[in-house]
């Protein structure tokens, strides 16, 4: 009789997300400016990837996302604005994309940027 051998079940199909690049220095800007970048959510997964939502730590960061389904091997924009306002120093926010990717349900994304205010030219 032949003897039974399980058979290995194949890996179920599911989305991958990356989001690149994973954090961006604006490096120095002035108060009361608006700095804008697009990152790039990537589906390297084998399933369709569904952005569940996009939030901020802060009101003065807000991020929107071009589509919420990617296909595999698909990507979109994600655009993420942050307002220096009357910061100063060192400041970071971060980007929170919630998804259907089972490893990585919650990717964080950091934005930051120094606030220097303008100082007078010495005459």
């Amino acid at each position: 009789s032949q003897a039974w051998t399980p058979h290995s079940c194949p890996a179920a199909a599911a989305p991958r997300i990356r989001v690149e690049p994973e954090s961006f220095d604006f490096g120095r800007a002035q108060p009361g400016k608006t700095l804008r970048k697009d990152f790039t959510i990537r589906n390297f997964g084998d399933a369709a990837l569904v952005i569940d939502g996009v939030s901020t730590t802060c009101g003065c960061t807000a991020a929107l996302s071009a589509q919420s389904r990617i296909e595999p091997g698909g990507r979109t924009a994600l655009r993420v604005t942050f307002e220096t306002r009357t910061f100063s120093g060192k400041v970071e926010r971060q980007v929170l994309v919630r998804s259907n990717d089972p490893k990585t349900p919650l990717v964080q994304v950091r934005v930051s940027a120094t606030v220097v205010p303008v100082t007078a030219e010495p005459r």
